[in-house]
């Protein structure tokens, strides 16, 4: 009768296996060019540790590990491993993380410092399943920071940009996202696929960079206006966040492999970090510079839908679609202290320039200004945009709102589901407020019924404060001279 091995030998025999593959693996991510594969080792790790909650018949967070394929496509969080950066790969950070509640698997013994290894070679030598696979590309990072100081010369402008052909919708594509330069009359918005680059001075086309990726949701100029974050992706298959050179339109840095487009991201003012977050509750931060994940920001319970870092560089705001708000510190990940009074999703959050108020809105119809050091707010504003009741319709009406941002002064952009933008002085109270229908580009070009309402998306100031810009649902620009323009009385 053929009797079954003893727990404890097969487990002596699987270390015993791991020391005999080390120098091996060892060789392949030293010197050796020849790469580590998944059939075989790789996947024996796998068997050995994960397949139990990460297998055929079990896949914690979407996640399977039992074949080579699910590896690479990852889980319902995003991917897993990225070719050639294990530093930046979330399978790496679970399986090496130092608090025993964070680290896979869970309720166990750490993987095998031979086994980390193995698992680190077989990523940075491109993720290959076997000798004959080519294996995943490697996107290569020449990003360096300029940092935060303004560059010497002319203010960075449109000049050479790769030419290309914009894919063509059968409706106007909304603006979903939309920044100003704080150095130029440069303006960027989004389109499908692309990024329209405008002067915000003369409304005057300067061209348009490439996102083929899919949908721009964010875009965020660096302070010295010489580069472009653009961050999206398409909806429930991808999403990432692109650096762009403004001058040039050259790509130089591609940052995050999510399994869901991104919903908010922002670039940090020294240039050196990028932060983005969407469906998968969770913010990351990766370094500009190498490509790594440097943190993963887990308090949030809900879709992350805004996230800014403060002009000073010393802290990052976040927020979700369940009214929470979190600040954190930009250089190490910790938390400094929720704010909490929205109860509704949060669609932006601004910075003022002292980084010392930060502004936040939300499709509860509120504005509140957050005296960030003491965790209070200054002063709020309730129902900022409220929409015009119409004939015969009763009941709570929408009264979001979708935008806000600070301009040089203080002062505080807003637009709403009232189909307006609104101006306001910093203690809250509202000076102007401008009617996108009424507006000079929808009086002089209108647009065509798309069945969606004409309502404001998105809204920026221009580089000199005297412009307020904003977006629409129908994929137009519009443009109002603030009271800085108007004649002293």
């Amino acid at each position: 009768m053929k009797l079954p091995m003893p727990a404890a030998l097969v487990r002596n025999l699987w270390m015993i296996l791991l020391i005999w593959l080390a120098p091996c693996a060892c060789r392949l991510y030293g010197d050796d060019t020849k790469p580590v594969t998944f059939d075989g080792p790789v996947a024996a790790i796998f068997k050995r540790h994960c397949v139990q909650c990460h297998g055929d018949s079990k896949q914690e967070a979407g996640l399977s590990l039992a074949g080579y394929d699910e590896v690479v496509k990852g889980g319902s969080g995003g991917v897993v491993v990225v070719s050639g950066r294990s530093s930046a790969s979330r399978l790496i950070e679970v399986i090496t993380a130092e608090e025993p509640t964070e680290r896979m698997p869970p309720k166990n013994d750490p993987l095998p410092d031979e086994a980390v290894t193995l698992l680190k070679a077989w990523i940075d030598r491109g993720i290959r399943q076997n000798s004959e696979s080519a294996g995943v590309a490697v996107k290569a990072l020449g990003f360096r920071p300029s940092g935060m100081s303004k560059l010497e010369g002319p203010p960075p402008m449109p000049q050479t940009l790769p030419a290309f052909e914009k894919p063509k919708t059968v409706r106007p594509f909304p603006v979903l996202a939309l920044a100003a330069s704080p150095v130029a009359p440069l303006v960027a918005f989004s389109a499908y696929e692309a990024i329209n680059l405008v002067d915000s001075g003369s409304g005057q086309e300067l061209g348009a960079l490439a996102f083929p990726e899919g949908e721009p949701h964010v875009l965020k100029f660096s302070p010295s206006g010489a580069v472009l974050l653009a961050a999206g992706g398409r909806p429930v298959q991808s999403g990432l966040a692109v650096l762009f050179d403004v001058k040039t339109g050259k790509r130089l840095a591609e940052l995050g492999n999510e399994a869901d487009a991104v919903l908010a991201a922002d670039l940090s003012a020294d240039e050196r970090r990028v932060a983005l977050g969407g469906s998968g509750r969770v913010v990351k931060v990766f370094s500009t510079e190498d490509g790594s994940l440097l943190h993963t920001l887990s308090k949030h319970t809900d879709w992350i839908t805004a996230l800014a870092y403060s002009p000073d560089g010393k802290l990052l705001a976040t927020a979700d679609r369940s009214g929470s708000i979190h600040l954190w510190d930009a250089a190490t990940g910790g938390v400094v202290l929720p704010l909490a009074q929205h109860k509704g999703a949060i669609r932006a959050l601004s910075w003022r320039a002292d980084s010392q108020v930060l502004a936040s809105s939300g499709d509860d119809g509120l504005i509140v200004w957050w005296y960030v050091s003491r965790g209070w707010p200054l002063t709020s504003k309730a129902n900022a945009h409220p929409p015009a009741r119409p004939p015969g319709v009763y009941g709570k009406l929408a009264a979001g709102v979708v935008d806000a941002t600070f301009g040089h002064q203080g002062e505080l952009g807003t637009c709403g589901r009232d189909g307006k933008a609104r101006l306001w002085a910093d203690d809250g109270q509202e000076q102007q407020a401008f009617s996108i229908a009424e507006s000079a580009v929808a009086q002089a070009k209108p647009a065509r019924s798309t069945g969606v309402p004409m309502l404001p998306t998105r809204v920026v100031f221009s580089f000199d404060g005297r412009v307020l810009i904003a977006g629409d649902s129908w994929g137009r620009l519009h443009f109002w001279p603030t009271a800085k323009d108007k004649p002293p009385e």
